[in-house]
């Protein structure tokens, strides 16, 4: 609590040294925060202090509420579940992203990799108690006051390496750079960049809107990002001896083709592991193409003698059934007209206009979420695609390990794709993720129970919690595997006796990765070192 609120102060400090904040106002905040009770408190006060901006952004913050009551999560056993031989467990929190981020922080501070959110910015998709924007009756000061104190809090469980995304709408995007400006600094900023939403557009006398944005900061500004693919690496699914130089290769060309121009000094005898091979594979049709008997363009082989010879030799050439391929590997290849190597980077820089690629707008997300539910678009209105989510994680966990957080959840799709690339990569990535149970007219049980986590349900084990596969998702895809713990917010009182019920009884060390404690009064020191309001039920 005390390196929290120090890291307040020295916010506010910072506001003297740049002139945006008289001492003495910041002498009287910096007062408040040593007295506040709570991190909410602490946090709504320094906000009070950082509103005004040399940079021009001011908002009328509205801010969380305060209680004397203590978050902390329980664990929904109905909902979570496991695979068999699966080693990673990944997190599905249900409840206000909020008290998700502070209970968060007491196991995962400085250790989360990737933060992607998508934070609900339209006036039709932010719920019925968050609505905002233009065309409606409360201001975009509760977009930013709600965000405010989330990627404060964010920003905390980032690691040293951390990067963190932000989709956001034209409408909005300048204002929330400001505010990631405010609480990452200027310096973090690595891109804005456009993302397409959708390919075509409905006819308008003004302009069709094509895109949104994507924001990123980052805890370290010499970060190395890994490169974008320049090819397709799905068809690079074979090994060999090789492999740890050339990559993995495909076979994507057989040796002999009937479609050249045809040379009898390409139209030879080849002895290969043992077995011999002719173009075509009938010797009788060879002999009498070599006695006149061929067409322009007919059976030849692609390589020369010595170049056969050469790729024998280094492993270019594999016989699959009766026919001879020669092998393209992903990081070099046959040099053009010489029996040469020639390694090649695989990869390009990402530039600011990667993401306008159609692979990465919502009518594929919808898609993807058609095949997981029945009419899976409508339950849920644009969800992101997952490849837009693993491009953004691959970027950043080029060693195939980390853990990568969204709160603002959605549909699952950050989830999903993480998923995906554990597969794709034979990586080790583990997702943690938060949504709010909101009923809507499509989810009336609320998007958590009704879509989030029916959906990784579905792609992790192949069937949904009824035992029921009938969605596409899985007549063409194997299930992902792994573990899920579902955890809920449930609250008490800070001051509750009754024995069973007390903040040392209900909350569970467990779910905060602690061994399970042998003895109370180890437990109420954890307690009161991690929860708010405790210390103050403790003193009485």
């Amino acid at each position: 609590m005390n390196t929290t609120k120090q890291e307040l102060i020295e916010k506010i400090e910072s506001r003297v040294e740049d002139k945006a904040l008289e001492r003495s106002n910041a002498d009287l905040l910096i007062k408040l925060i040593n007295n506040a009770e709570t991190l909410d408190e602490a946090i709504s006060i320094s906000a009070l202090g950082t509103m005004y901006k040399r940079t021009g952004l001011h908002f009328d913050p509205r801010l969380e509420k305060q209680s004397n009551t203590i978050k902390y999560f329980k664990k929904n056993e109905a909902l979570s579940f496991t695979t068999p031989g699966a080693q990673q467990t990944h997190k599905l929190i249900i409840g206000d992203n909020y008290e998700a981020l502070q209970n968060l922080l007491i196991q995962y501070r400085g250790c989360v990799d990737v933060i992607y959110i998508d934070p609900p910015y339209g006036k039709d998709s932010m719920g019925e108690f968050a609505k905002t924007n233009y065309d409606n009756t409360l201001t975009r000061d509760n977009l930013l006051s709600m965000m405010y104190p989330r990627l404060v809090l964010a920003k905390r469980l980032l690691s040293k390496d951390g990067v963190i995304f932000c989709s956001i709408d034209d409408k909005n995007q300048a204002y929330m750079k400001c505010l990631f400006d405010e609480v990452f600094g200027e310096r973090a900023f690595l891109f804005n960049v456009p993302r397409i939403t959708k390919k075509g557009g409905k006819s308008t006398a003004t302009i069709a809107k094509n895109n949104d944005y994507i924001l990123c900061y980052t805890q370290n500004t010499d970060i190395i990002f890994s490169q974008e693919e320049k090819t397709d690496l799905g068809k690079f699914k074979y090994e060999d001896e090789y492999v740890k130089d050339r990559g993995k290769y495909a076979l994507t060309q057989t040796l002999d083709y009937n479609s050249l121009q045809y040379s009898e000094g390409m139209d030879y005898e080849i002895e290969f592991e043992g077995r011999k091979f002719v173009p075509g594979g009938d010797v009788n049709a060879m002999k009498r193409r070599h006695n006149g008997e061929h067409g322009v363009t007919d059976w030849v082989w692609r390589w020369s003698k010595d170049a056969v010879e050469w790729g024998i030799k280094n492993g270019f050439l594999v016989i699959k059934g009766d026919r001879i391929y020669t092998k393209s590997y992903l990081n070099c290849r046959k040099k053009n007209g010489k029996c040469e190597i020639e390694y090649i980077d695989a990869t390009k820089v990402y530039t600011t206009l990667s993401f306008i690629d159609n692979m990465y707008s919502n009518d594929n997300g919808k898609k993807e979420l058609d095949t997981i539910f029945i009419n899976g678009s409508q339950l849920f209105k644009n969800p992101k695609p997952t490849k837009l989510i693993s491009t953004l994680v691959k970027m950043v966990c080029g060693n195939n390990k980390g853990v990568i957080f969204d709160f603002f959840a959605g549909s699952g799709t950050t989830g999903h794709a993480v998923l995906d690339l554990n597969r794709e990569q034979e990586s080790e990535l583990t997702y943690i993720m938060c949504t709010i149970n909101e009923p809507t007219p499509t989810t009336p049980n609320g998007i958590a129970y009704d879509v989030t986590s029916k959906r990784l349900k579905r792609i992790m084990t192949g069937e949904c919690y009824d035992g029921s596969k009938d969605f596409e998702w899985i007549k063409k895809n194997k299930p992902y595997g792994g573990n899920l713990d579902v955890y809920e917010i449930e609250s008490v009182a800070d001051n509750e006796s009754i024995a069973g019920k007390t903040p040392f009884d209900v909350i569970d060390e467990t779910l905060y990765g602690k061994e399970k404690f042998t003895n109370l009064r180890d437990k109420i020191e954890w307690v009161c070192q991690n929860f708010q309001g405790t210390e103050k039920y403790i003193e009485e």
